[in-house]
């Protein structure tokens, strides 16, 4: 995510008990298993079942056909990489044997409409509309062909560099220090969003397919349409939208996730920024963070401008200034804050924004393993420290006939816009409840939301602040999820929480400033998990009271942020590291685990400890000021995507692992970094059984 600009501290009052105080009491998991109980007395302790989640401790067999393959219970890859070592270079690291090829950088034209990249800066927001973005995130590889040499890659641009996008500098007015110029303005609107992209690889090389019928942009001012309980409500209805079907642009783009059925999701993380109510703040913008007093960009400076186009600026004052909404953009940020779906593979078919799913500050959306007959999960974080994570089951139990739907934001709406929302509730004896957030669900202090929501469509409005009075658990930073596609375990990055001040035997750190990743099973009821913490992130040598897992020089980390599994069972974390202790050795980073091998004598899974540290392993570092984020990989595993946020000077070459040469200044330019083998075969492992 980008550096955030707001105190979340100023937002969250509730009194619910925070996650620090709940590990001070927990009796972590980790110690069940490694002291001979395991998950199966785990669970009895915790009065919830792990049957539905494909553990392995059912102690009596059950019958198999034999003629229907067994599937496997766990992931049996080995990695076979050297891990490499921390770098602070103007260049990525890669293992031995692997090359790192810069693709689809900032600024590639995706049409002839778009002028070629100019590195004086004097690209239009005319080319920039029809170019890749700024500042990749979270993305994905939608395949054309069986081969998978051949896709679609989703990308997000999270936000902008104004140094980088305007090299010689933004202009305002002198006297009262306005933006004036409107095509600057219209460019850093355009550098938001997501980009579609084809690529091929062609010779060993992936390649942009130019002018490709697929490729396409969503910006910070495409029209989108809205859907599940907000979809033409009151709360949506403004000047633009005066019925409340629609909302313009998608903004902050962070995290990511894709369906089942072949969509991609597009999470609206840090948003609030980008708006301003300049009067009198409503109960849910105080929540969720909108400024009283400027956005974030200034967009909103030129309201009124003769070249303004349907309030394309007006837009993000949110303040009321009409007879009625429909009068005014008082509701415009209502329109913000959710996953948005969007069909890459349907050129003509328009984003959609899912609010069943709730509103807030979203960071992934990642769905739990599939079950024929059952509802379709999705898991999300709010990424702010003391913060919930949350998870939405459909209504609709899953079709698998729907994985190969023809008409895939119909199918989305079958899954998506119907539903029960959850917020996560942390327990000190490892289990853990699941909160609705309905209607008649019961607060804190005995009333039921109701008491204080009038529609369900208010609750998603403000579904932190229904969240606060059911008691949800305040987090670290909850950020990215990820499923073992073999276990069906969840996994979550806690980045970290500099604010905590209280030290606990399951996390003894005066202050979170390295962040862990916790993981859940989910209970035989909706409402009820299992959870410990998986890994501590920590530097290694000289902290033996932070680094819990036993990090060396060779796997350190800080600050978990990107989480993805591929479907080989390997889980890929990205790094947002803020930390000082790490970051003077080694520059944000991507690491390999493979959860199933982190096993002790009973076989019994545990979290990662110094003794089990043979499948976690660094396998690449990115250059000098960057973050590292946004996974991907091609169906044949030989190519994993990575993105390359806010570098500081690079790429030099389309070889992303050459340094740039002392004394040369670049205009830095986020980009993809495509990590193949120099022999062609599987990335990262070397049998697969």
């Amino acid at each position: 995510m980008s550096k955030a600009t707001f105190d979340p501290t100023l937002y969250n009052k509730s009194n619910n008990e925070p996650f620090n105080q709940v590990l001070d009491k927990h009796l972590s998991r980790r110690n069940f298993v490694k002291s001979g109980l395991g998950l199966s007395a785990m669970t009895a302790f915790a009065s919830v079942g792990l049957t539905a989640c494909g553990s392995d401790n059912e102690t009596v067999p059950k019958p198999v056909d034999p003629v229907t393959p067994v599937p496997p219970t766990k992931s049996s890859a080995k990695l076979n990489f050297t891990s490499v070592a921390g770098s602070r270079l103007d260049a990525v690291v890669v293992p031995e044997g692997y090359t790192a090829q810069v693709l689809a950088p900032w600024g590639t034209p995706l049409n002839a409409k778009a002028a070629p990249w100019k590195n004086d800066g004097s690209n239009t927001a005319d080319d920039q509309a029809n170019s890749v973005g700024m500042h990749h995130d979270g993305m994905h590889f939608f395949p054309l062909n069986d081969a998978g040499d051949d896709g679609l890659l989703c990308i997000n641009h999270e936000y902008i560099d104004e140094d980088a996008l305007h090299p010689t500098g933004q202009t305002f007015d002198p006297t009262s220090g306005l933006r004036t110029v409107i095509d600057e303005v219209r460019k850093e609107i355009n550098a938001h969003g997501v980009s579609v992209v084809r690529i091929k690889l062609m010779n060993n090389q992936w390649e942009v397919v130019s002018n490709d019928g697929h490729n396409r942009r969503f910006t910070g001012a495409t029209v989108m349409d809205i859907s599940g309980p907000l979809a033409y409500s009151s709360l949506l209805e403004t000047r633009y939208s005066p019925d409340g079907s629609q909302a313009r642009g998608t903004l902050n783009n962070c995290g990511n996730g894709y369906t089942p059925w072949g969509t991609y999701l597009t999470c609206e993380e840090n948003w609030p920024g980008y708006f301003a109510n300049r009067g009198s703040l409503t109960v849910d913008q105080s929540r969720i963070g909108i400024s009283k007093t400027s956005t974030r960009y200034g967009w909103d400076d030129l309201a009124g401008h003769d070249e303004e186009r349907l309030d394309e600026f007006a837009r993000f004052d949110v303040t009321p200034s009409g007879a009625s909404a429909q009068d005014d953009y008082r509701n415009e940020a209502n329109g913000h804050g959710y996953i948005v779906e969007i069909d890459p593979y349907n050129a003509t078919s328009r984003a959609v924004k899912r609010t069943a799913l709730g509103r807030f500050r979203h960071e992934g959306c990642t769905f739990g393993k599939l079950t024929e007959g059952k509802p379709v999960v999705f898991y999300s974080g709010h990424d702010s420290q003391f913060e919930y994570l949350y998870k939405f089951v459909s209504a609709a139990a899953w079709d698998a006939k729907d994985a190969d739907s023809s008409n895939r934001l119909q199918t989305g709406d079958k899954y998506m816009n119907e539903g029960t929302l959850y917020a996560a509730k942390f327990n000190e004896n490892g289990g853990g409840i699941w909160l609705p957030l309905t209607l008649d669900s019961q607060t804190t202090d005995g009333e039921t939301l109701s008491d204080s929501f009038a529609t369900l469509a208010d609750i998603i409005l403000n579904t932190a602040g229904a969240a606060d009075l059911v008691g949800a658990t305040p987090m670290d930073r909850p950020e990215w999820c990820a499923v073992d596609p073999f276990t069906g375990s969840a996994y979550l990055t806690l980045t970290n929480n500099s604010k905590r001040t209280e030290a606990n035997p399951a996390n003894p750190r005066l202050k979170n400033y390295f962040g862990h990743i916790i993981r859940w099973d989910e209970g035989d009821k909706a409402t009820e998990f299992t959870w410990d913490i998986f890994v501590f992130g920590s530097p290694s040598d000289g902290y033996a009271e932070t680094n819990l897992s036993g990090l060396t020089d060779l796997n350190q980390f800080a600050s978990p942020d990107g989480l993805a599994f591929d479907k080989r069972g390997i889980l890929w974390v990205q790094t947002d590291n803020g930390a000082k202790e790490v970051a003077e050795e080694t520059n944000d980073q991507m690491l390999a685990i493979v959860p199933s091998t982190l096993v002790d004598g009973q076989e019994k899974q545990v979290g990662v400890t110094a003794d089990n540290q043979m499948e976690l392993k660094r396998f690449f570092v990115g250059p000098n000021d960057c973050e590292v984020t946004g996974f991907a990989i091609s169906p044949d595993y030989t190519s994993v995507f990575a993105n390359i946020q806010h570098p500081g000077n690079w790429p030099y070459s389309s070889n992303a692992a050459e340094q740039t040469p002392a004394g040369i200044t670049l205009r830095p330019r986020a980009a993809t970094v495509v990590i193949r083998k120099l022999d062609g075969k599987e990335v990262a492992v070397s049998d697969v059984i």
